[in-house]
């Protein structure tokens, strides 16, 4: 059963965020090195690739959750920097917290690029005609396509549908990833655990 996010709207994005991250941290635990995980040593679910990219040199056992004075890589920084701001998810934080919450969750899990790309599907799917080019590139137009099918459509109804489209796509791509790599068979109850179903529909409210 997937440990839900619950974000209230018309906070800001800041907060948002921070829950947000909790519940990423709730899942991802602290150190992790799986033998059969393809992403190698993880630390609050940041890899040690990640980690050494953003200037981190030290043993990932160590690796920083929160920055300070004089820590300045931390998963916090990362997350933010990487899986929110650059892939343009941030206006989502105080347009739609709980659509915001799993993107960013899925994109930290898969990688922001297919976050982006079930974002622009689930909105063309679930507001008419096609609106948008499914790139990856989540960008003035997909942000404004998305306020627009809010307000043609009712920002609650359309939340739960975009929701639930996300979550289809997240899962028929674990199960292909299954299907293609019988040796990551060992996740897959986890991931359907933790991450189909993880944001609160009641985020929509």
């Amino acid at each position: 059963m997937a440990r839900k996010t619950l974000i209230r709207r018309g906070g800001t994005a800041a907060s948002a965020l921070a829950l947000i991250l909790g519940g990423v941290y709730a899942v991802e635990g602290g150190y992790v090195n799986h033998k059969d995980d393809r992403g190698g040593p993880t630390h609050s679910g940041v890899t040690q690739v990640v980690a050494r990219q953003n200037g981190y040199l030290g043993d990932m056992r160590n690796f920083p959750r929160n920055c300070n004075a004089t820590v300045t890589v931390c998963a916090d920084n990362i997350y933010t920097e990487i899986y929110v701001s650059k892939p343009g998810f941030y206006p989502l934080l105080t347009l739609d917290p709980g659509v915001a919450a799993e993107v960013i969750d899925t994109g930290i899990n898969m990688g922001p690029a297919i976050a982006s790309r079930f974002l622009q599907a689930a909105i063309n799917v679930n507001c008419g005609p096609a609106r948008l080019t499914v790139d990856g590139k989540v960008g003035r137009a997909t942000i404004a396509a998305y306020s627009a099918c809010q307000r043609s459509i009712g920002a609650v109804p359309f939340c739960t549908r975009v929701l639930g489209s996300l979550d289809a796509q997240q899962e028929q791509r674990y199960r292909r990833i299954v299907q293609n790599q019988p040796s990551q068979a060992v996740f897959l109850k986890g991931w359907i655990a933790h991450r189909i179903g993880n944001v609160d529909r009641a985020s929509c409210q």
